[in-house]
């Protein structure tokens, strides 16, 4: 029996999304579904959930959870990746209280930022530690990653795990659907292209019938700016720089150097900032979680409507051969040819019996691949950070951080990261103290 393994099944959840659109694609029903995680409460929970499902569904899936991980790895053909690692308490709150004390605001910090860069080097070592099982025990398998900081741990386990790996993320999926509805808009029959780096990529093109889309929505933007909405950020990043971003407004807010400003405090209010918005959807999705235990852990009844998540199509493209269209992370292998070759891109992807095969974009237009930029090189920083262990690469990724540095001295973000690794204690390896940066305190 052929076997699609999930690390990080106890993300019940996102389990029954993925999963569960598994048993309800045809040419998966001979596999196994092997579950793994490290909270053994969680795994039992998700192992009950989806053989409820399996029940109702008529499915010839096979559930089995794993207490073993290289045992759940051993002849996958499929891996499926939702970790996080350090969780809401104690690591995101570091992430975000630390750097309060420095003035530096967040609102989800788990992509690039002071955030991102230490979710990364906390996650990093954990999914080296998959490659080194994936290559003793199922060489073979493709690994779909789910898990933030995309771009760089698609990155690693590419370029140093020797994993075939895709990172899948919403945002490009959803992005002219949800920017057609805000604006009234019929998304029915259009066609577009999207390309950049995972939540920066851009809506290069919009059209129906040949008729360029791009001015009206623009005009209705515009129009929509005058009161305050939830996408005031991304909406401004179009009118300034010509094109809408895929990802939401409280990440953007975050990645660029313009919205959140101790020096300009009206610009969280003029917009629409929310701050701490992380911290806040954990303690939601923490409470949320008590009460829909019993819905999903034992209800007999469960029933599954096959979700929009990319991954039961990827696997049913590469078992059929039958072609389907994603937005992938993938490395720049001249894709897109005004990015850093050594970068991870998001780019339209065809997928078929063999593989994930990314597209041409070429050149982005100057100002988008400049953004795109500012971002790929605290990326690229923290990824020698984690592969040298030297401490003096996580001070160049936080010096390169467009909003750390629009925010901080260098002596202050020095300190900071200094601070941050001695709150993560070990939840992160040791860093070579080769740098010139320490400050004297």
């Amino acid at each position: 029996m052929s076997k699609i393994t999930f690390l990080g099944a106890g993300s019940t959840v996102f389990a029954k999304n993925v999963l569960g659109d598994c048993m309800f694609t045809d040419s998966l029903q001979d596999f196994e579904l092997a579950l793994y995680d490290i909270d053994l409460e969680r795994l039992k929970d998700s192992e009950r959930m989806l053989l409820n499902l399996k029940m109702t569904s008529g499915s010839n899936c096979n559930v089995k959870a794993y207490t073993d991980r290289k045992e759940a790895l051993r002849g996958a053909k499929y891996v499926i990746n939702a970790i996080q690692v350090g969780g809401y308490d104690p690591c995101t709150i570091t992430d975000f209280e630390i750097p309060k004390k420095y003035g530096l605001r967040q609102t989800i910090a788990d992509t690039v930022g002071i955030g991102g860069i230490f979710r990364n080097l906390r996650t990093i070592p954990v999914m080296l530690d998959f490659a080194n099982d994936i290559q003793e025990v199922c060489p073979d398998a493709w690994f779909l990653n789910y898990t933030n900081p995309m771009a760089v741990l698609t990155n690693v386990m590419n370029t140093y795990g020797g994993v075939k790996t895709v990172g899948l993320c919403h945002s490009v999926q959803g992005c002219v659907s949800g920017l057609f509805r805000e604006l009234g808009l019929d998304s029915e029959g259009v066609q577009w292209k999207i390309a950049g780096i995972n939540h920066m990529a851009w809506l290069l093109e919009v059209q129906k019938e040949g008729k360029d889309l791009y001015p009206e929505i623009k005009r209705l933007a515009k129009e929509k700016q005058q009161q305050k909405h939830d996408n005031m950020v991304r909406y401004e990043l179009m009118e300034r720089f010509g094109y809408y971003v895929t990802e939401s407004s409280e990440h953007n807010a975050e990645y660029h150097p313009y919205f959140i400003k101790t020096r300009y405090p009206e610009l969280i209010d003029r917009y629409n900032i929310p701050l701490d918005e992380y911290p806040r959807r954990c303690i939601h999705q923490i409470e949320e979680w008590k009460k829909r235990r019993e819905e999903l852990v034992n209800n007999k009844n469960l029933e599954h409507h096959r979700s929009h998540e990319y991954a039961s199509y990827i696997l049913d493209a590469m078992e059929t051969n039958h072609p389907f269209k994603i937005g992938g992370n993938v490395m720049n292998t001249g894709l897109i040819t005004n990015l850093p070759r050594e970068a991870c891109v998001e780019v339209p992807c065809l997928v078929d019996a063999s593989g994930v095969t990314p597209t041409y974009v070429g050149d982005l237009p100057p100002q988008l691949a400049a953004l795109n930029r500012t971002n790929i090189n605290t990326q690229l920083l923290t990824i020698e950070a984690a592969i040298t262990g030297k401490k003096e690469h996580i001070y160049h990724a936080a010096m390169l951080d467009p909003h750390t540095s629009a925010e901080l001295s260098i002596d202050d973000i020095v300190s900071l990261c200094d601070e941050l690794i001695e709150a993560h204690g070990d939840w992160l390896p040791r860093y070579k103290e080769e740098n010139i940066f320490s400050v004297q305190r």
